[in-house]
């Protein structure tokens, strides 16, 4: 009745974008991350040093970098440690008595530990709208769109995108930031969304937005700032602007891109420029002379 010990699989492999019945477009302002699940108790069962697990957490975390800067709310579930017999009713009979005396692993994955600001559900059935309160927080927050990650996808991911639809949610679920019992259950999860409820997409197109928040062209300080910081996966108070960026890992060709989005804002400069003070503070004042000159 337990939980299997999970054998590893390739992440590349299971996270193969299906192809989707509709092509809803994300909206940050509309959208709250749920991230499902990612208790040590179920993490365990994954083993140590799970590879697979590593990189479905990385990709979490990027997800959550993403929230932080367009201001998305994030809602965890997470089971509790007494759970009474009439509490899991069926859930007993197909998984046994779950966490139930287990208080060490109940706690969430330090690695994507919630935010003072984050909100935790407790969690009672596979689908998270179930004997919870989501629903009806997200209605008055005017959001309708769900972004999915966690474990495991064919069940309580698969569930929660389901009754998301049901209720007139949008479902998005993240294909490399879920994880499953094998390979072929993971595909099906997204086989499933991606025809029957909801989009299924992966995490670089949340990288791709964060590159894109606000100002596109990169000309205001703080389109340049979050383009920076969305690089370098920086937390804004702890950003210094008079710092060296190279030490923060801004190489060459993201200068170059940088250099490429202000000349097709017709703001010309040189490798050379950026990379003689390489700082937040002298590229303000190096884009400010620009645009003075310009004009």
């Amino acid at each position: 009745m337990a939980i299997p010990k999970i054998a590893p699989y390739c992440l590349s492999r299971a996270a193969k974008l299906p192809q989707n019945k509709v092509n809803w477009a994300f909206e940050p302002s509309k959208a709250v991350l749920l991230i499902h699940d990612v208790q040590r108790y179920f993490i365990d069962f994954y083993g140590d040093d799970s590879v697979l697990i590593q990189q479905v957490l990385s990709n979490i975390q990027e997800l959550k970098a993403l929230c932080t800067l367009f201001n998305i709310p994030v809602v965890y579930t997470a089971q509790p440690a007494e759970q009474s017999a009439q509490a899991r009713a069926l859930l007993n009979d197909m998984w046994g008595p779950g966490l139930t005396g287990q208080q060490a692993l109940t706690a969430i994955e330090p690695s994507v530990a919630p935010g003072p600001d984050d909100i935790v559900l407790t969690k009672w059935r596979y689908s998270a709208f179930q004997r919870s309160p989501l629903e009806a927080m997200m209605k008055e927050q005017g959001r309708d769109q769900l972004l999915i990650c966690g474990v495991y996808g064919h069940i309580g991911v698969l569930m929660s995108a389901c009754d998301a639809f049901m209720r007139d949610i949008k479902p998005f679920v993240v294909a490399d930031a879920i994880a499953d019992f094998s390979l072929e259950e993971h595909q099906l999860t997204l086989t499933y969304v991606a025809g029957r409820c909801g989009v299924v997409t992966a995490t670089e197109t949340f990288k791709e937005l964060r590159l894109t928040r606000g100002d596109t062209t990169l000309l205001t300080p703080d389109a340049l700032k979050n383009h920076l910081l969305s690089l370098i996966d920086e937390e804004e108070q702890a950003f210094d602007p008079d710092e060296n960026l190279l030490d923060y890992g801004i190489d060459s060709v993201q200068i170059m891109a940088i250099i490429s989005k202000w000349r097709d804002s017709g703001i010309e400069s040189s490798f050379t420029e950026l990379a003689e003070q390489p700082t937040f503070n002298a590229w303000v004042a190096l884009l400010q002379r620009k645009q003075e000159q310009a004009a």
